[in-house]
């Protein structure tokens, strides 16, 4: 089964490529560095996924990676999470009496659940937590943002702005979906001076490594 990653920007890409130097035995995924934000990750990995399957080389799972923002304490700096929700924490409308996701207006999804077993298994080969990892379009850079988004998402244990795009190009194609982020910040007050993104993506390499044998024995039908 072939297995397409897809990060926001390059770094994240070539810290996944990290885990399968030159000389690894076995099966290396593909790599797309796809873009930033939710529009440009579903559009970057739906094509991809069209030209795999016009080759005669489709793929057979989707993983959106990279870094993140962790809420404290639940996913401090430098942990790994693994998505069993992959939720568009913005995807609505606000109101008076507060916001609506878009399914309560009557149409759309905000949410893509990866397959349970393939969760299980990540995370027990990596060490990786598993809960909520919430999309959004704008980044949290205050204490209120960041209450109440874990308010109405009590399990949630990250935010990054990729992988409900990617989620939605893999559903399109009728494929099974990972998310997997490395944390690099605390999700509220933008304090860049806190950040570690060189320790979160040497995480993301760690965490690939020993991702790699479940990549590669994995299939669809262990979730059926």
């Amino acid at each position: 089964m072939r297995v397409l990653v897809a990060t926001a920007v390059p770094a994240e890409r070539d810290a996944v490529a990290r885990a399968f130097p030159a000389g690894y035995g076995g099966a290396v995924p593909g790599l797309l560095a796809a873009g930033v934000g939710p529009a440009r990750a579903a559009a970057a990995t739906a094509a991809a996924l069209t030209a795999a399957e016009r080759d005669g080389v489709p793929y057979g799972l989707v993983v959106s990676a990279g870094i993140a923002g962790g809420f404290a304490p639940h996913a401090p700096l430098g942990s790994l999470v693994v998505a069993d929700e992959i939720t568009s924490a913005d995807l609505g409308a606000e109101t008076a009496e507060g916001f609506l996701p878009v399914t309560e207006l009557g149409f759309g999804t905000v949410t893509h659940r990866p397959p349970e077993a393939l969760v299980r298994r990540v995370a027990d080969a990596t060490g990786a937590r598993a809960g909520a990892v919430l999309t959004v379009s704008t980044v949290t850079g205050t204490a209120e943002r960041a209450a109440e988004l874990r308010a109405r998402h009590p399990r949630a244990l990250a935010e990054a702005m990729e992988g409900f795009g990617v989620a939605e190009a893999a559903a399109l194609h009728g494929l099974p979906v990972l998310e997997i982020r490395a944390v690099s910040n605390a999700v509220g007050p933008r304090d860049r001076a806190a950040w570690r993104i060189g320790e979160a993506l040497q995480a993301l390499t760690e965490g690939f490594g020993n991702l790699a044998p479940v990549l590669e024995s994995w299939n669809s039908h262990d979730d059926r």
